[in-house]
């Protein structure tokens, strides 16, 4: 195993993530101990544990009404602290692999593939956009399109009439592994699916609601194939 920081590692997704991706090669850092909006911070890091990958999951993401209301803190945690990370892993020549949102994509027809064009959908996917376009510029990079979700369910109330690619976080977990040394922009989620009908397979007390008054976007599911053929291999 190739010795991995990983940034944001008190995260949702990391809490799952460390229960089967750990072992002395694998570096977990909080906020305290590595500040994505301090150069210094991620340079020192680098320098203590000189790892050969970083895997960027640090930054802003629920509430969503954060991202509307607190602009500047959504910049400076999804774009500009994305932007140091990048900096610097081109400095050390270090692997990127970055976690953006399967939001980006404009949620109108569906099914979209990673070369399909984007318009993200509200503040926070147009943030973890502003990140990507750091990430793209370094091809020393692997950017992750997430679809992804806690088990169990943690709404009471799910959307019956959008659809979507949920994924739970223990059904990436089981796979991470196979991606580290992917490169390119890579979709993840699960089957397509409404939102409720995701939902109730895992929560009885789920009740269905419609999209049309939160204003949410009809169909953002995403086309897995890469990813399917990534994990049977």
């Amino acid at each position: 195993m190739k010795k991995i920081l990983i940034t944001g590692g008190s995260s949702r997704f990391a809490k799952t993530l460390k229960k089967k991706f750990h072992g002395s090669s694998i570096i977990y850092r909080t906020h305290k101990q590595l500040n994505i909006l301090s150069t210094k911070s991620i340079e020192k890091n680098i320098k203590n544990f000189k790892p050969q990958i970083i895997i960027h999951m640090a930054g802003l993401s629920r509430p969503m009404s954060l991202h509307d209301n607190q602009i500047s803190v959504s910049i400076d945690k999804n774009i500009i602290g994305t932007c140091n990370v990048v900096k610097l892993c081109e400095k050390f020549n270090i692997k990127l692999i970055y976690f953006s949102t399967s939001y980006v994509y404009p949620g109108t027809k569906g099914n979209y593939k990673e070369t399909d064009p984007l318009l993200p959908i509200n503040n926070y996917a147009w943030s973890k956009l502003g990140g990507e376009c750091a990430v793209q510029m370094y091809k020393n990079s692997l950017i992750l399109r997430l679809c992804i979700t806690e088990k169990p369910f943690v709404h009471k109330v799910a959307f019956k009439d959008a659809i979507t690619s949920f994924m739970f976080h223990e059904n990436l977990v089981q796979n991470f592994k196979k991606l580290i040394n992917k490169k390119g922009i890579l979709n993840i989620g699960g089957k397509r699916m409404s939102v409720y009908n995701f939902a109730k397979k895992n929560s009885r007390i789920v009740k269905p609601i419609s999209r049309k008054k939160f204003k949410f976007p009809k169909d953002t599911s995403i086309n897995v194939k890469k990813f399917n053929k990534i994990i049977k291999s």
